[in-house]
């Protein structure tokens, strides 16, 4: 039943990329999957490398949540130890775990008595950490270490590919909003210029001075002087009669 649960997550995690999803929502059924996956397992956290800090991104359960706040704030624990030794870590009694000693006594006071963290590896990276939590004692034995680390490979390609997919959304967004602002400053240069006669340089600087003074971007000026010159626009056709009388 163990390997039944495993080729379903694994199953899921396959599919996990081919629905645009946000990388959030993916992030958080790599999560599930691991609980639905991994025996004994009662919930499930995701820990992201950024600018090589641990930083939790998602969490199956709010238990999870606030295990790890507790992990973050005291800089102690599986999820910390598993990154930096690129080694499994696992315990099945945290109260009294001296590996951890100010964070296992926090966590057991929280009736959160097992975990399983695995690192998430690739060739030549470590890209975060999945840590999976009971709140039995010793609810991690052998056959779910080896369940979990199975699982673990896989989930570390989807997490990376989630990562980069989000990455290159974020860098298109971006290029998308440069083009989309530049033609709008271009615009208000040419307004600048007709009004005023002056060079692209000058309009250009005169753009500048704008937006120093009221301490917003360019683009931001740009776009107001544009919209202002729309509005009066149509306001000149609404106040011009349809045509010469009869």
């Amino acid at each position: 039943m163990n390997d039944d649960d495993l080729a379903v997550g694994l199953a899921g995690l396959s599919g996990l990329l081919t629905g645009g999803r946000p990388l959030r929502e993916t992030l958080i059924h790599i999560a599930e999957f691991a609980v639905a996956a991994i025996p004994g397992a009662q919930g499930a956290g995701l820990t992201m490398l950024e600018d090589d800090r641990p930083q939790t991104v998602v969490a199956s359960a709010d238990f999870v949540r606030a295990v790890d706040d507790v992990q973050y704030r005291l800089g102690e624990g599986p999820c910390l130890l598993a990154v930096a030794t690129r080694a499994t870590q696992t315990s099945g009694s945290l109260g009294g775990e001296a590996r951890w000693p100010r964070f296992g006594p926090r966590v057991g006071r929280l009736g959160v008595h097992s975990v399983l963290s695995l690192p998430l590896l690739l060739p030549e990276q470590v890209v975060g950490a999945l840590n999976v939590y009971a709140h039995e004692k010793n609810a991690f034995g052998a056959d779910a270490v080896r369940i979990g680390e199975l699982f673990a490979r896989p989930a570390a390609v989807s997490v990376h590919n989630a990562m980069v997919l989000a990455q290159s959304q974020r860098l298109a967004d971006q290029l998308e909003e440069a083009l989309h602002s530049r033609a709008v400053i271009d615009q208000a240069l040419g307004i600048i210029m007709s009004r005023t006669g002056a060079s692209p340089d000058e309009a250009f600087d005169r753009l500048r001075t704008m937006s120093q003074a009221q301490h917003v971007k360019v683009a931001e000026v740009a776009r107001v002087l544009v919209a202002e010159a729309i509005r009066r626009a149509r306001s000149r056709q609404a106040a011009e009669p349809d045509g010469p009388p009869r």
